[in-house]
């Protein structure tokens, strides 16, 4: 295996389970990142290399050429993995270029920012049938009187750009319940200059988000795939997955793979859906295009994305797996889930008797391992530091 495998984004759990995915096989792993700063995923007895670029998004030009500098080194061509939105974001708009000196399974510049975008997301949905929540733009004839009659409050204010209202806010969307609220949204999104929509709710509580986590590979063909369950996510009701289960959920499986095989999708792909709790109907949220939290629960349950990827980049593709059974295994961030639970408890959407009984399954955590307890141990820094600080400022 003389492809080296590069991973950015090492200063969270997704670049560290794919750091553990592939050096578990011997893979030689890079851990690319722009500081030292708290990047604990390199801490991994798996991690064999670690190397400093500029900053993806401050610095884009010469990350970018630092990243060519370094492949222009190696003995083979090393496999690029980007384990955030933002890394995808800026690999996109030079894809072509860093096709030349990565193997990387996208094959089609602007695919991965066509699919990460809400309003051109939408696009390719309803123009391949698949459900959507119902939108409005702010920009749309009769505004206010679509919010009142399609869109009803509460309503969501979601940022066609995800990464950057991100970074900007914190968060990942306003819930406004009036029209005074969702004016005031707009403002503030408007004065950050981040164009945002305006989405229905679909009704249903957080364990009525599921995933579709699959592969494609060069021909565009979906070769492996798991379905899951969410039970919990931080913040709640609008978050990231913090506790989630494997369970098979066969209505998705054909919907989602004809999408992504029509959209010339190629690579890891986890759409997520929400089903109505009203109609039983799967309405298509988002796609992550990148690896994502669930990343370590899919290696358990026999689909280690890394690992299938590198493998079909370097000439030896594996055998195609699909996951037709419920393991009922799940992956658990504990730190955010704590404070998940603190929060559904606290407006009632959870007893401590509902909290307790999803915990007993089998479980992926996002960052303990036995067998590599150093990352571990460095997050625990982390977090008691910024704890302390906190304690010191009152």
């Amino acid at each position: 295996m003389n492809n080296k495998a590069v991973i950015l984004g090492n200063n969270y759990y997704i670049g560290l389970s794919t750091i553990r995915c592939l050096g578990m096989y011997g893979i030689h792993t890079v851990a690319a990142d722009y500081s030292e700063e708290e990047r604990y995923g390199a801490k991994s007895k798996y991690c064999s290399e670690k190397i400093i670029v500029p900053h993806y998004k401050k610095d884009s030009e010469n990350f970018i050429d630092a990243l060519i500098d370094y492949a222009k080194k190696q003995d083979a061509k090393p496999v690029l993995i980007p384990c955030h939105d933002s890394y995808v974001e800026v690999l996109d708009t030079q894809l072509d270029r860093i096709r030349e000196y990565y193997l990387i399974p996208q094959t089609e510049q602007g695919l991965y920012t066509k699919v990460m975008n809400k309003e051109t997301l939408e696009a390719l949905a309803v123009e391949k049938g698949i459900k959507v929540p119902e939108t409005i733009r702010v920009d749309e004839d009769d505004f206010a009187e679509k919010i009142e009659t399609i869109i009803k409050f509460p309503c969501l204010v979601k940022p066609t750009d995800s990464p950057s209202f991100v970074e900007k806010f914190r968060r990942k969307l306003f819930k406004v319940h009036s029209m005074d609220e969702l004016n005031d949204a707009l403002k503030q999104a408007k004065d950050a200059d981040e164009e945002v929509i305006v989405q229905r709710i679909i009704p249903g509580f957080d364990d009525h988000m599921h995933t579709f986590d699959a592969y494609l590979n060069q021909d565009g063909k979906v070769t492996h795939w798991v379905t899951c369950q969410k039970l919990r996510q931080y913040p709640i009701n609008f978050g990231a997955s913090v506790y989630t289960v494997q369970k098979y959920i066969p209505e998705l499986v054909e919907q989602a793979s004809d999408f992504l095989e029509a959209i010339k999708f190629k690579g890891f792909a986890e759409i997520e859906f929400k089903k109505d709790a009203e109609t039983g109907d799967f309405y298509l949220i988002e796609i992550n295009a990148r690896i994502t939290n669930l990343n370590d629960l899919l290696a358990k349950v026999g689909m280690n994305i890394p690992y299938i990827t590198y493998m079909e980049l370097t000439g030896a593709p594996l055998a195609p797996t699909a996951l037709k059974e419920t393991t009922n295994r799940a992956f658990w961030y504990g730190y955010e889930d704590m404070l998940a639970i603190r929060d559904y408890i606290k407006t009632g959407q959870l007893s401590v008797m509902n909290v307790i009984k999803s915990l007993i399954r089998p479980k992926a955590y996002a960052i303990w391992d036995w067998k590599d307890p150093k990352p571990a141990f460095a997050y625990t820094g982390i977090i008691l530091s910024k704890v302390f600080k906190r304690i010191g400022k009152r």
